[in-house]
């Protein structure tokens, strides 16, 4: 029986999935593709998580694609709208069409002889196989069927309900309940303001603090532009992604190069938005700089608006045991929760668990190179998107989707069958992401090393990607075949 065999083949339906073939339909219209989804429904992370008012950190000027404007009224859009807008992408383009919905891919293995990757794809109980010439993964790096949970001593002992964010019940009523959410990073700060709407009260536990900034929801440049429209939308659009994503470069450059003023101007902000004589120095000074980890988004303020209205409060402490009735802290103090939410991390999955072989060797991907942040040292005609930590994903997966279209063309143009990124000198490494928070800390080891010098040292600088995602040489320590 004949395998069924597909220029591309691209892992993932969600943001960055449905972005690629996108580019890859407008850039490479020639090339047959196919995109399979181990989920049943188009959208990635932002069909997954359903927690209340999940939403986004980045503007969506620079979320949303390069090739399709957005519209909407909130720069900083909640889930569902982004959602929506994800998927009416894919309908508007007929990438739904491509999708193969209930595959997960497993394996893939690469035959230098043929220059073909044979993919292999569980569904169901059953296995399917096809191959392609070119693999792209856009699984991203997060666990989907499994989120961080702590061995938290005492925690059968709680009478209570506990709820994990990445699996949130949709028929968990917590209206008029005293719910503890324990955790401090992005899904924390998102959950405690809304759930503060119709719960008796929210507090947030945290271990330490995180550096937050209010911003507002809407960008007011954005809506001034559209009021008067001056210009058209081919020219206001970039022209606003540039905006926010320099803004957001200046934001992480300062960060690094003048810590202590960037957290003297977070705390004044923190100062300036909450009550009088609030212990700013325990619930919002960490103690590492801004930056070493992601930098928190509060849209209008909202966590700040919360602690003001007395709907929501921090404690900063340590978990001794749960209790049946809550949590006793390190200090002695008892929470009382009839909730816990357990907003406490993601774990990581290199390339969404795919086992790749080259050739019959087992690809080792914690022993990896990642050459232009994309593609792996050895490994021919495969591509993998990883967003940037300091700023919107999608403006580095429509760089990494703009330079797989090039290298295709330049490909196809040259006659070649094969491309493989192989270091012209010997290189140190250095971990692929360079935040030391503690979902990656626990699982770095298992994602590619980036190199110290370029093309191999991964960028976190949008202006330096463009000229060489989309303007440089496509030619530089590759192999071609």
């Amino acid at each position: 029986m004949s395998v069924e065999h597909v220029d591309v083949v691209i892992v993932g339906a969600g943001l960055s999935g449905v972005g690629a073939a996108c580019h890859l339909m407008r850039q490479c219209p020639s090339k047959s593709i196919a995109i399979l989804e181990a989920r049943d429904a188009v959208g990635g992370t932002w069909d997954l998580f359903r927690y209340p008012g999940i939403r986004s950190d980045s503007d969506m000027f620079t979320l949303g694609y390069s090739f399709r404007p957005w519209t909407g009224a909130k720069a900083i859009a909640d889930g569902p709208s982004i959602l929506s807008y994800i998927r009416a992408t894919a309908a508007e383009f007929g990438v739904d069409e491509m999708v193969r919905f209930g595959h997960r891919v497993v394996a893939a293995d690469w035959d230098s002889a043929t220059a073909r990757w044979t993919v292999h794809a569980r569904h169901g109980a059953e296995t399917t196989t096809l191959t392609c010439s070119f693999l792209y993964s856009c699984t991203g790096y997060y666990r989907y069927d499994e989120g961080y949970l702590p061995d938290f001593p005492g925690l059968a002992d709680y009478a209570g309900t506990v709820v994990h964010p990445q699996f949130w019940p949709s028929d968990l009523d917590y209206a008029d309940k005293r719910i503890l959410v324990v955790g401090s990073g992005a899904t924390a700060v998102t959950l405690v303001p809304a759930l503060a709407e119709t719960a008796s009260h929210v507090t947030m536990l945290q271990r330490s603090p995180t550096y937050m900034i209010p911003l507002p929801a809407t960008d007011s440049i954005a809506e001034w532009l559209k009021r008067r429209r001056w210009l058209p939308d081919s020219i206001t659009y970039p022209l606003l992604r540039w905006k926010n994503a320099l803004l957001s470069l200046g934001n992480f450059t300062l960060s690094r190069r003048k810590p202590e003023w960037v957290k003297s101007f977070l705390r004044k902000l923190a100062v300036k938005n909450l009550p009088a004589g609030y212990d700013v120095d325990t619930h919002f000074a960490p103690p590492y700089n801004p930056w070493d980890q992601r930098l928190c988004v509060l849209p209008d303020g909202d966590l700040f608006a919360a602690i003001r209205a007395g709907s929501a409060d921090i404690v900063t402490d340590h978990i001794d045991t749960f209790t049946e009735k809550g949590v006793r802290l390190a200090s002695g103090d008892e929470l009382i929760a009839d909730v816990v939410i357990t907003a406490t991390g993601l774990n990581l999955l290199a390339l969404g668990g795919i086992e790749l072989t080259v050739d019959g060797a087992e690809v080792k991907v914690g022993e990896s190179m990642v050459y232009k942040g994309m593609m792996l040292s050895g490994v021919p005609n495969f591509a993998w998107t990883i967003g940037y930590t300091n700023a919107s994903w999608t403006l580095k997966a429509d760089l990494v989707a703009t330079y797989v279209c090039r290298l295709l063309r330049r490909m196809d143009a040259a006659g070649h069958s094969m491309v493989t990124p192989v270091p012209s000198t010997p290189a140190g490494t250095t971990a692929i992401l360079d935040l030391s928070s503690g979902y990656i800390q626990r699982s770095i080891e298992q994602l590619p090393k980036q190199g110290t010098v370029a093309p191999w040292r991964l960028h976190q600088n949008y202006v330096r990607d463009v000229r060489l995602l989309r303007h440089g040489p496509v030619d530089d320590d590759v192999v071609f075949a």
